[in-house]
């Protein structure tokens, strides 16, 4: 398997846990008050924690398909609003083919806003860089959604193993 389709699976999964953990968080009590949820005063709340998720796919996309696709980085509104980003976000992952990914061993050069710049190959770029970041944001909203009382658990975070679940064993 190459490092792409590899990539655009553990995309696949782990935007739909994000969007399964939108739907937690939309029934909640608390309702769109936990887009404003900080796990600390210094982090970003939830809706820049889902913005951010999503934005790491769409950046990651675009480095490494050579795309230029349009990265969403308006205010999330409501959780309806969350959800279509993410929807949008699976839909680009969907329709990306891991065949027009540059080898990886083609180098990726990109800057921060803070002014450092790298180069990697591009399978470091996607396993030092983006896997990380993109990992970051989904477990910050995750551990938010814990901390403020969403009733979210491991299964949760993994809910794509469902799909390998064997019958249980005759007794």
């Amino acid at each position: 398997m190459s490092y792409a389709t590899s990539a655009l699976a553990t995309f696949a999964n782990m935007l739909g846990t994000l969007d399964h953990l939108i739907d937690k968080a939309s029934a909640h009590e608390k309702g769109e008050a936990l887009l404003q949820a900080r796990l600390a005063e210094d982090m970003f709340p939830l809706a820049t924690q889902i913005r951010f998720t999503a934005a790491q796919v769409v950046i990651g996309l675009n480095r490494l398909g050579n795309l230029e696709l349009a990265l969403d980085e308006s205010d999330i509104a409501d959780f309806a609003d969350a959800k279509a980003r993410v929807a949008k976000v699976r839909d680009l992952v969907a329709a990306t083919d891991a065949a027009d990914w540059p080898s990886s061993d083609t180098v990726i050069e990109f800057d921060l806003p803070n002014g450092m710049a790298f180069a990697m190959q591009a399978h470091e770029y996607l396993r030092d860089w983006v896997i990380p970041q993109f990992y970051f944001h989904l477990m910050a909203a995750y551990s938010l959604l814990r901390m403020e009382g969403v009733s979210v658990g491991k299964a949760d975070y993994v809910p794509h193993m469902m799909k390998y679940l064997k019958a249980p064993a005759a007794a």
